[in-house]
């Protein structure tokens, strides 16, 4: 009687475990039926919206069916994950989220609405761009050790711009004012023209900012750089040292974005979306436009992503406790 038992249990579960992997098959095969909604959480215009919607415009063409952009800035992108987090895991919500999202947010606030490792699921990363080290022109640094022999000799009078407290930018600053010793004060802006235009007329001094704001500034005259933040030098500027080069050895940052969608997406979705946006990322005309931006284009599986996640949020922790920044 105990067997028999035993056996029905058994033959239950294995019933309902078919008919669950059968829906999301059925799911999956019958995916995408109807227009799917892309967030991005940044304003419209810059190079990262021009990417998600690159990236919207071949989904698109590949899945036959409208993808729609939508802008959702904000927070430093904790409005838009939030409103991702709680929608429906059919596949049919998209977000493009960035290192600052899912990695500093987790460590800078103490009531995110939102847990980057329960509540999303990693489609593939999209692309990395490093930061450059801009002064302005009036500065007399020309190097970066005049910079820091500088603001040695001036402590707590010059000043650094960001596009907000928690932004990739700030961290990266604060990183390298523990690591330097430097007493540098920060200046956040709400969006990084406003920034810039501080920066060009000298009202602020310094700012570690993206290639896209940065490049025809610097070619302009109106910026002058002192370094690139990345592992490597860049395309672009292949003249300029890397941070680590010009006297802050083991230094870098280099900022990476990826897509996403909320937990519970069933895998063949998540394997398509991921086989979609990778023959866009891996085709060497999409790598030759952004290319001129500097941004590098990086496939990866869900799991890389997932990983690159799981590993970076303790790293980081860490790193900004070491530079005295406590969560909020």
């Amino acid at each position: 009687m105990h067997a028999t038992r035993l056996v029905l249990v058994f033959t239950l579960c294995a019933a309902a475990w078919l008919g669950t992997t059968a829906q999301a098959q059925g799911t999956a095969s019958a995916y995408p039926n109807r227009p799917i909604r892309f967030v991005v959480p940044l304003a419209p215009g810059g190079m990262v919206d021009t990417v998600a919607r690159t990236v919207a415009q071949h989904l698109a063409e590949r899945l036959g069916q409208p993808v729609v952009t939508e802008n959702r800035p904000g927070a430093n992108g904790v409005v838009a994950l939030e409103i991702v987090s709680k929608s429906a895991p059919d596949g049919y919500t998209l977000v493009l989220t960035t290192q600052a999202m899912l990695v500093f947010n987790t460590n800078l606030y103490k009531k995110l609405p939102y847990q980057s490792l329960r509540d999303f699921v990693s489609v593939t990363t999209l692309f990395a761009a490093p930061l450059y080290f801009v002064v302005t022109p009036s500065l007399p640094a020309q190097s970066v050790p005049e910079f820091i022999a500088l603001a040695r000799s001036q402590p707590g009078k010059l000043s650094y711009a960001s596009i907000g407290v928690g932004s990739g930018q700030h961290l990266a600053m604060e990183l390298f004012k523990a690591r330097t010793g430097l007493n540098i004060v920060h200046i956040p802006y709400k969006s990084s023209t406003s920034a810039m235009s501080d920066l060009m007329t000298g009202r602020v001094q310094m700012m570690f900012e993206g290639p896209t704001s940065t490049l025809p500034q610097i070619r302009s005259g109106k910026l002058r750089a002192l370094a690139s933040l990345g592992p490597q030098r860049t395309a672009a500027m292949p003249e300029l040292p890397t941070i680590s080069e010009a006297g802050v050895p083991g230094f870098q940052i280099l900022t990476w974005f990826g897509l996403s969608v909320p937990a519970g997406v069933p895998r063949p979705i998540v394997d398509r979306l991921n086989r979609e946006v990778g023959d866009l990322l891996r085709s060497p005309a999409a790598r030759e436009k952004f290319a001129a931006s500097n941004i590098e284009l990086i496939a990866s599986t869900p799991d890389e992503m997932d990983e690159r996640v799981r590993t970076e949020i303790p790293l980081f922790r860490k790193l900004m406790r070491d530079a005295g920044i406590e969560p909020e």
